[in-house]
């Protein structure tokens, strides 16, 4: 009897005949059954080139390929912040230099390739005197939702590691800014603005507030729903360009596409805009498009 081993996927390493025979004995009460398998031809490395082959597709949209870079343009940023323990640093001094430069490439790479920066969330004993690290709340998520919640614990961590040089900071739904502060326009396209940020002077821009119940990054104990977030300062309005809702259940995001006015610390004035926060190809939330305009 002949049966024909399945093929993962096509390979040029597979060969047409690579099949195994079984034979077997008639069954007699006296004797033990006997079963022969002879593998006519096993190619090791072919079957292993085939699994590399089946799992490239598999694993498409996890790992960076160069000429899958998404398609921006130039005053735009793509930046996946999907996940839950990286915050990811934005400089807009950089980007200007970059664009002035004149190399494509390395200016498209800068605005799409985001080093993390994990959130520390080992206990150190040293920081107890601080308000840095890990507060884990209760959240009333299957009830009247994460407006009511309620501090459990706290485990003093290390303070988080930022680049020597940045303007804003994203983690998933979060925004914090460089000591600077933002102003939430009522203009919903870039192209609305007016010819620059002076038309802004005087007006209320809101600065960074602490938190400890917003940057959500340990979900070990979600079941109970209880949330590990990180103590640090946000800035509250840029944040609200998207918000995670509970209720409804599964949770929701609502997109604030308003536009953005931040004023830096080095006295200038960037527009932001959030375009989207989904992925178009594979769906993941938190991958943000963002426009931007600098200096304005």
């Amino acid at each position: 009897m002949n049966f024909l081993a399945p093929m993962l996927s096509p390979h040029p390493s597979f060969e047409a005949d690579m099949s195994v025979q079984i034979k077997f004995t008639c069954y007699n009460p006296t004797k033990p059954m006997r079963i022969t398998a002879k593998p006519i031809r096993l190619l090791a490395t072919g079957m292993l080139a085939a699994l590399v082959s089946a799992c490239t597709g598999l694993f498409d949209g996890i790992y960076d390929s160069p000429d899958k870079a998404p398609k921006i343009n130039a005053n735009q940023l793509s930046i996946d912040a999907s996940d839950w323990h990286n915050w990811y640093y934005i400089d807009f001094d950089s980007l200007k230099m970059l664009a002035e430069a004149g190399d494509a490439d390395a200016f498209l790479h800068a605005r799409t390739h985001f080093t993390p920066y994990p959130i520390p969330t080992s206990k150190d004993e040293t920081q107890l005197g601080n308000q840095t690290g890990i507060y884990t709340y209760w959240f009333d998520v299957f009830g009247k939702g994460i407006s009511n919640n309620e501090k459990r614990d706290f485990t003093p961590t290390a303070r988080q590691p930022e680049p020597p040089a940045w303007s804003i900071a994203i983690h998933r739904d979060n925004v914090r800014t460089n000591s600077g502060a933002v102003l939430e326009t009522n203009y919903t396209s870039m192209s609305q603005l007016p010819q620059s940020s002076a038309q802004f002077m005087g007006a209320d821009f809101k600065s960074d507030e602490w938190t400890q119940n917003e940057v959500w990054v340990d979900q070990s104990q979600m079941l109970n729903s209880l949330i590990g977030c990180q103590g640090i300062s946000i800035n509250r309005p840029l944040s609200s360009w998207l918000r995670l809702e509970i209720p409804p259940m599964p949770p929701a995001f609502k997109h604030n596409n308003h536009v953005f006015i931040v004023k830096l610390n080095n006295g200038k004035f960037v527009a932001l805009q959030l375009e989207s926060y989904i992925n178009p190809t594979n769906g993941t939330k938190c991958h943000l498009t963002i426009n931007y305009r600098y200096p304005y």
